[in-house]
């Protein structure tokens, strides 16, 4: 078994492979890549992510199998993957073809190549839970006692990280919503000779219209002026 020193420099090493300059796609790619380096006896890995309104996605896997995997257990409602965006801090069923907890997800993912799994939830204090962390094996039965450590400890930077980019992917489209209803309003207010709050007011009131967010107005505009051909000399 890996000391806790052991331990700790392979969480290092992983958390070092992780730009946090990344975009949120590259971020959740690095951190499954560096989760499949660090974590023994794993060779697939992929992280689930949900958002307020429950809905689970696959945003990251480092194959075919995983994506596979993952929605099935999205589409039976159990699995491994299922119990950790619930209850469960972390799941593991080593030679699961054996494994009596899923019924209807273990004899499809053994025929699937699958021989043991792991999963870790994903959280931070302040946010609660942000997705899983999920670890597939088609090369061993066993679990060894030092990946659940890794596992968990891992847990904790890749949930860093994935708050981090969270954070600043909002910020993105934050201020992108921000510039383009900018443009919105200045094309309004040329369009219709009128100043910027009437202008605001009349993207208010399509919204409220047509049950559309203002930012999606506010897109539609933008991409209108920007797809007319530029007047040339003359015209």
């Amino acid at each position: 078994m890996s000391s806790r020193s052991d331990v700790a420099a392979a969480i290092a090493a992983a958390a070092r492979t992780i730009n946090h300059q990344m975009s949120l796609p590259e971020t959740l790619q690095s951190i499954a890549l560096a989760a499949r380096d660090s974590v023994p006896g794993f060779d697939h890995v992929g992280i689930s992510t949900m958002d307020k309104r429950g809905k689970v996605e696959t945003r990251a896997a480092t194959g075919q199998l995983v994506w596979d995997l993952d929605e099935l257990q999205y589409s039976l409602g159990e699995g491994p993957c299922v119990d950790t965006l619930r209850d469960a801090q972390m799941v593991v069923a080593p030679d699961i073809r054996h494994d009596q907890r899923w019924p209807r997800y273990v004899p499809p993912a053994v025929q699937a190549g699958l021989r043991a799994q792991l999963a870790v939830k994903l959280c931070l204090d302040q946010r609660g839970t942000l997705g899983g962390l999920n670890m597939y094996s088609t090369t061993s039965d066993e679990i060894a006692p030092e990946a659940e450590a890794i596992a968990e400890l891992f847990a904790v930077h890749a949930a860093i990280a994935l708050g981090n980019a969270t954070e600043r992917d909002s910020l993105n489209q934050a201020l992108h919503s921000r510039k383009v209803i900018g443009q919105a309003i200045g094309i309004l207010s040329e369009r219709y000779d009128i100043d910027e709050d009437r202008a605001f007011a009349f993207l208010v009131r399509a919204s409220s219209h047509g049950n559309i967010k203002i930012r999606d107005i506010a897109q539609q505009l933008v991409d209108e002026r920007n797809a007319k051909p530029a007047a040339g000399p003359g015209k």
